[in-house]
């Protein structure tokens, strides 16, 4: 007998990407995911990066391929999705405080979430803090870092791990998911994904807490400098 899932027991998210971030694609774009998903509804809707692209547009973009982003516009038809029942919440993703602060300036539905870039080696503060303040939910992304910046083979981390008989990488989540966020470490090995889920029942002790927050920020490890940034033409 085949097994079924209710809709009720999944989550489903999904991003509006930069060359849809024009008021009027909005609603389009996310009934093509809707389609494409066989769903009536999804849970939360994000805009992927507070910038809007041409579309074809070239990684990076060439000069004319960054356009105008009407974020008030697009973020009031989020809301109408909202109020049509087709998303249950919507969020942000990659924003800094100066944006927030101008979406939430005119948003009558404020962000659900707010997913980020987030680790002991970019730890994103400022931001953070921000939306603790209006209440809005952080989802860290990139826990362990990436194969440029793995922070699971950084010394402090190793130390700590090596004293809580836990892998590096299951510290890294129990790490972010001890500050308040939840987390979405990613990988395709089955023995990792098994690992990196458990990370409950037990807690890294508030010393060592503060020794992996005293990590020094380097760099973010995804910039969106080769996808988006042309160092010729800006912006």
């Amino acid at each position: 007998m085949e097994a079924r899932i209710d809709r009720k027991d999944l989550f489903v998210t999904s991003k509006l990407w930069c060359t849809n971030l024009v008021p009027e694609r909005v609603r389009p774009a996310l009934e093509n995911t809707l389609k494409d998903l066989q769903l009536d509804y999804i849970d939360l809707y994000h805009i992927h990066w507070p910038f809007r692209l041409k579309d074809g547009a070239h990684k990076p973009p060439e000069a004319g391929e960054v356009l105008e982003f009407d974020m008030e516009g697009v973020w009031k038809e989020m809301e109408n999705l909202v109020k049509d029942g087709l998303v249950k919440d919507i969020g942000i993703c990659n924003y800094t405080v100066t944006k927030l602060d101008r979406l939430l300036r005119s948003a009558k539905i404020t962000p659900a979430v707010c997913q980020m870039e987030m680790h002991p080696g970019w730890k994103n503060d400022k931001i953070f803090e921000a939306c603790k303040k209006h209440g809005i939910h952080v989802t860290a992304y990139s826990p362990l870092g990436s194969s440029e910046k793995n922070l699971a083979h950084d010394p402090v981390v190793e130390k700590v791990a090596n004293k809580l008989n836990k892998t590096p990488g299951q510290v890294l989540i129990r790490w972010a998911l001890q500050r308040g966020t939840s987390v979405i470490p990613k990988s395709s090995k089955d023995e990792r994904i098994k690992e990196n889920i458990q990370v409950f029942g037990w807690e890294i002790p508030e010393e060592d807490f503060k020794v992996l927050c005293s990590i020094k920020d380097e760099k973010r490890v995804l910039t969106g400098e080769e996808l988006f940034v042309n160092k010729t033409h800006g912006p």
